[in-house]
């Protein structure tokens, strides 16, 4: 699965392009280097989001195979420090 359609899927992000743009401005990395939106992502990936709010570590549990129930998101990452 790309990596913009999983922060979508996982409710990370509203809208897929709002994923694609911090890719495209290195504030998102996968797996410790700069991410491009089309990366393939797999289970046990870490995901780390720059903000205004510090960085932000994730790591890829599973991945989804539709959309994603907000109370059903744990299923699919987990935060770390």
């Amino acid at each position: 699965m790309r990596l913009d359609i999983f922060l979508k899927k996982v409710l990370l992000f509203k809208k897929r392009s709002e994923a694609k743009r911090m890719c495209d401005h290195s504030l998102i990395k996968l797996n410790g280097q700069d991410a491009k939106p089309s990366k393939q992502i797999n289970p046990g990936d870490t995901i780390a989001i720059e903000t205004m709010k510090g960085i932000q570590n994730y790591r890829v549990i599973d991945l989804p195979l539709g959309n994603v129930r907000k109370d059903e998101t744990n299923n699919y990452y987990e935060e770390i420090a």
